[in-house]
């Protein structure tokens, strides 16, 4: 898998085996981990200790997109992510990633230090998004949802959910493209849990290989609803057992990148994984 650029001549290296990136919500309603993160010097350390685990990447977030939440306006969004980013920024050459749909959030998380702008709305939400993302020579994460996070879960349809959240993504990749985003800093991300039924999610992670050819994808199944229906534990890191089990499939589809929680067993997951596939051959 070819290298993925990051601002000031540094690189994301894809090898046989996905990278880990590690989920730092600084918010107080985020469906598995509100709270735990919402003071910055947490954050902080939270983002450290996952980077020491071998994150290669962590992402920060100051607004929730769970179904049914609501939005942060800018300053307060700003105020919650930007010290996070600085003081991670300060200690550590991680790559960070801001987790935001607001230009204006992702202008101020990149000159903090931010390498990565994850959107969820694959720059449909803020039409400025494009112009900052391509004048910052940052990497985009595109990700499928159709709506947005509070209506999202309310009228779901597909007929091939895999083929469509292909087709859309490659819309938005080609719109990133024109917009003067350099192809080779664009990943893209099919949403699980984002306006996705259950069964839209098993479907999406068993053929997730047909998104190959896109760009680089990241997967993001990290204790989500499916895995609670699937397993019966509550949101949070019970969880954790049946995310591994995703991530299992979004490594044999060759995903570049698995967005979870539980960054140090994810981790030590994917060491074994690949040393087994490494002997199968």
């Amino acid at each position: 898998m070819t290298r993925i650029p990051l601002p000031h001549d540094r690189f994301l290296e894809p090898g046989d085996a996905p990278l880990v990136m590690g989920i730092v919500n600084v918010t107080p309603d985020s469906f598995s981990d509100g709270g735990v993160h919402l003071r910055t010097p947490d954050a902080i350390e939270s983002a450290l200790r996952m980077a020491a685990d071998g994150a290669a990447i962590v992402d920060v977030g100051g607004e929730s997109t769970r179904p049914g939440s609501d939005r942060v306006g800018e300053a307060d969004e700003i105020a919650r992510v930007v010290p996070v980013i600085e003081g991670i920024r300060r200690r550590s050459d991680v790559a960070i990633s801001v987790d935001t749909m607001k230009a204006a959030v992702a202008e101020a998380a990149l000159a903090a230090g931010a390498d990565i702008v994850n959107d969820v709305t694959a720059m449909r939400f803020d039409g400025r998004m494009a112009e900052v993302v391509a004048a910052s020579g940052a990497c985009v994460i595109l990700m499928h949802m159709r709506g947005e996070p509070k209506t999202m879960q309310q009228e779901i349809r597909f007929d091939d959910v895999v083929a469509e959240v292909r087709a859309e993504l490659a819309t938005r990749r080609d719109a990133a493209i024109a917009a003067g985003i350099a192809p080779e800093a664009i990943l893209v991300d099919p949403g699980l849990g984002f306006g996705k039924t259950f069964e839209h999610n098993l479907q999406i992670l068993a053929r997730a290989r047909e998104l190959e050819g896109l760009t680089p994808v990241v997967i993001g199944a990290s204790r989500k609803a499916f895995v609670g229906q699937l397993t019966g534990r509550a949101a949070g890191p019970e969880r954790m057992a049946g995310s591994l089990a995703a991530v299992a499939a979004a490594a044999a589809a060759g995903a570049a990148v698995v967005r979870v929680h539980d960054v140090r067993e994810t981790v030590d997951f994917i060491e074994v994984w690949r040393a087994i596939r490494r002997v199968s051959g």
